[in-house]
């Protein structure tokens, strides 16, 4: 609950750059992988992470189509949502019937997010002018979205397989809810710029949740976490470093 609500704080006031950044943190990912491991074992969460590799180029595909449809129909702002989400679980199907490796999730990931980065780079920045400031009820709203798409994963993967599993805890569970606080109050531009920066964010993901396959099952889940967490930390602090540069 608390990540959105921080990512959308980040956002309004700081900078929609950084938001769109730090969305690529394993927030959700990590707490869906994680509850996965406490329900079913750390080595069904460590088989579920190659296909959650897998999975991040369906996320990935799931910004770059928000940006188009809401692009071209910024009139209805729902149809975006709605038409990623129909498309993230299209093509998470098919990735469902893969059998693949690490190494080749891996790779897959990796090449995937290196074309989306080509892909969205060409998209215009534009900061939230004014953040108004937010009652209770819109914290609420923010944290319940979050939660209940978190719930909503971890219970299907609860009775589903491996490849299942994986692929649905690469849904963007912090980034979707942020995108839509953003785009339904601030319009295309914060929006558009959040997704720009996604790609870029998500080689912390791609650090967490390998690093998560290999340690989860010697290492187990509070250990696995914490160390899968830090080579996340280092591959954001490696991108801050280089971006200065």
């Amino acid at each position: 609950m608390a990540t959105v609500v921080g990512l959308a704080f980040i956002a309004e006031r700081i900078s929609t750059r950084a938001a769109g950044l730090l969305a690529g943190f394993p927030l959700g990912t990590a707490i869906a992988l994680f509850f996965i491991g406490v329900e079913r074992s750390p080595e069904f969460a460590a088989k579920s992470a190659s296909y959650t590799l897998l999975g991040f180029s369906a996320a990935q595909l799931l910004a770059a189509s928000y940006y188009l449809v809401s692009h071209y129909f910024p009139a209805i702002r729902m149809m975006a949502a709605l038409c990623s989400i129909i498309l993230f679980l299209l093509v998470g199907s098919l990735l469902n019937g893969f059998s693949v490796t690490l190494p080749t999730a891996l790779a897959w990931s990796l090449a995937s997010t290196l074309m989306f980065h080509g892909l969205l780079k060409h998209i215009p920045e534009r900061q939230i002018d004014r953040a108004p400031k937010n009652g209770f009820s819109v914290l609420l709203f923010r944290a319940a979205l979050s939660t209940g798409l978190l719930l909503l994963i971890t219970a299907v993967a609860s009775w589903s397989g491996p490849q299942w599993a994986g692929v649905l805890a690469a849904f963007p569970i912090t980034f979707f809810p942020l995108l839509l606080i953003i785009h339904f109050k601030y319009g295309n531009g914060p929006a558009h710029t959040l997704i720009k920066h996604y790609p870029a964010g998500m080689g912390a993901l791609i650090s967490y949740t390998t690093s998560l396959a290999l340690t989860y099952p010697d290492w187990g889940l509070m250990l696995g976490t914490l160390f899968s967490l830090g080579m996340a930390m280092v591959y954001l602090w490696l991108l801050s470093w280089n971006r200065r540069k």
